[in-house]
């Protein structure tokens, strides 16, 4: 049997590299919502890291695009979500409450929380059009939802545009007060405050 070869794989090495930009998107974004964006330089990212911002540019090519990356990591969180929601057994209702307490729970995660914390204002404009392409697909799922539970009737009848911007902004919220070291953890919280907005889509007797 051939002796295991000390050099890395094409596969490892790009594992590697994965893991490494993860590390330093993870670590970014921490500093973004403890510090907010403008007060967070890549020297301090490196720092934190131990390693030189110098070698930060082997992964994200400056700090525009670190940002980029975190946020687009949070929407693209809140699309996964709808997508698993959507293959949910049950009515349009029980859909969309599981889709709704994810969206509170991704909201008061670390990328998530950037989305809201940072939000679209610290953008470049290159920037923009791929994060306004997100946001309307995470609003049309939720319309979707939304639309598929009134039709079977496990909610009332609402205005479908005004119902989504409601809850997103509720959900949205908790980004900004929930405290990750708290007593109740972001599961706890996101049910509590589902079950509360679910209520008033009780269907009129």
């Amino acid at each position: 049997m051939q002796p295991a070869s000390p050099f890395r794989t094409p596969a490892q090495k790009e594992a590697e590299r994965a893991a490494k930009r993860d590390a330093v998107l993870r670590a970014a974004v921490r500093m973004f919502n403890e510090r907010g964006f403008h007060a967070t330089s890549l020297d301090d990212v490196a720092a934190s890291l131990g390693i030189s911002k110098r070698t930060i540019y082997h992964y994200l090519a400056n700090k525009d695009q670190v940002l980029l990356e975190c946020i687009t990591i949070g929407l693209q969180q809140l699309l996964e979500a709808a997508e698993q929601a959507r293959s949910e057994p049950g009515d349009g209702r029980h859909r969309l409450t599981r889709f709704l307490c994810r969206y509170a729970e991704i909201n008061m995660d670390d990328f998530g929380r950037c989305v809201i914390r940072t939000g679209s204002e610290a953008l470049s404009p290159e920037s923009m059009p791929r994060y306004r392409e997100l946001k309307r697909q995470i609003d049309g799922a939720m319309r979707a939802l939304i639309e598929q539970a009134v039709a079977d009737g496990s909610i009332a009848p609402v205005d479908v545009k005004m119902a989504a911007f409601t809850l997103a902004g509720a959900l949205n919220w908790p980004a900004r007060w929930h405290d990750p070291e708290g007593e109740l953890p972001a599961e706890a919280v996101a049910q509590m405050l589902v079950d509360i907005l679910a209520k008033g889509l009780d269907p009129r007797s």
